[in-house]
């Protein structure tokens, strides 16, 4: 006898698209919280005060909203996703669509539009202004203790240039290859500000994300942002501010020295960086000791590039140039804080 298998399709209902997105809400989508916990309207003042003009031309097609397209940043951030897998996992994820109140009918940008308005976000250098923001509400939310800092650097990588020794020597030395000058679109695609590093024995091609953290909720509290090969202590002075005066400075062995110290006595801060030993002068053990015990509160700060390299999937950036990777790395640094206050609690207002 013939047996026929048959395969039981059921035919799509109306109320398909919200019983898959209850299935996702059950299995704890995170851009849940994100909607629910973080009011972006707060950022929308800054965005269309220093953007306005952007959309104001005659005839052509309407912007997309901008808070919409800063909430896209703040994803595609968090998955770590080129502009290109950002427009197809919008148009693919029910997820993301929710996140960004939009339907199946809605338009989608699409890969050019994201890259073309975060390249308005970094000629209007704003995402300085909108990280600060968001530091007013962890502030007036009480979630920033000031009882204690932390200053650490962590490389953030790009893509390698393929260049010639010669033309590698004059970038290190400032200057700009003459074949490149007579070669706009060349130029355009060649990074002459990013550098080469080694640590521990592993080298680095990029820039170095350099943070000052609060001690006790591990939330960014400043940070800049250099070439790969600047040493992590000299960004110290830029780093602190004012309102850190009378509370403690951790670090660890490579921020030691006069030039930090005198910083740290400057802004009238307690030094509890970790102490260097040396090959005639090693550390005795009492400073062993010190050391363990400010490790403690130091290796808090780890907890902000751990997440950065397992839950926002690495800090491997797609830029060009020390400015662009300046306005990435704050969105990455600020993606980051809000998801640290979600897990503290915070809930916009």
């Amino acid at each position: 006898m013939n047996h026929r298998k048959y395969k039981h399709k059921q035919a799509k209902g109306l109320f398909d698209e919200s019983l898959r997105l209850e299935q996702l809400t059950a299995t704890k989508d995170p851009l849940i919280k994100l909607k629910e916990r973080i009011d972006f309207e707060l950022f929308r003042p800054l965005l269309e005060e220093a953007l306005y003009k952007e959309g104001k031309g005659i005839g052509g097609a309407r912007p997309y909203d901008y808070v919409l397209m800063f909430k896209i940043l703040i994803l595609q951030r968090y998955y770590n996703i080129s502009d290109d897998m950002m427009e197809y996992a919008i148009l693919d994820r029910l997820s993301f669509m929710r996140f960004l109140d939009l339907t199946l009918a809605d338009k989608v940008p699409d890969a050019k539009t994201i890259w073309h308005f975060r390249e308005q976000l970094v000629k209007k250098n704003i995402v300085g202004k909108l990280f600060d923001r968001f530091k007013e509400e962890l502030q007036k939310n009480h979630l920033i203790a000031n009882e204690g800092k932390i200053v650490d650097a962590s490389f953030v990588e790009v893509p390698i240039q393929r260049n010639n020794r010669e033309e590698n020597k004059q970038i290190k030395e400032g200057e700009i290859p003459e074949k490149w000058k007579t070669n706009p679109n060349k130029l355009e695609q060649k990074d002459i500000d990013a550098r080469w590093t080694k640590k521990n024995g592993k080298s680095y091609y990029g820039y170095k994300d350099h943070v000052k953290a609060d001690e006790k909720s591990k939330l960014i509290d400043s940070y800049t942002v250099t070439d790969a090969s600047v040493h992590d202590s000299q960004e110290t002075e830029n780093l602190l501010e004012e309102e850190d005066k009378g509370q403690g400075l951790h670090a660890d062995s490579a921020y030691s020295g006069k030039p930090v110290k005198e910083v740290i006595e400057r802004y009238k801060m307690i030094n509890h960086i970790h102490e260097k030993g040396y090959k005639n002068t090693p550390l005795t053990e009492e400073q062993k000791e010190s050391n363990h015990h400010k490790s403690k509160t130091r290796a808090r700060v780890e907890h902000i590039f751990g997440f950065i390299e397992n839950s926002m999937h690495g800090s491997f950036i797609r830029t060009i140039g020390i400015k662009r990777a300046t306005a990435v790395v704050g969105l990455m640094n600020l993606t980051y804080n809000i998801f640290r206050a979600i897990q503290l609690g915070y809930a916009s207002a």
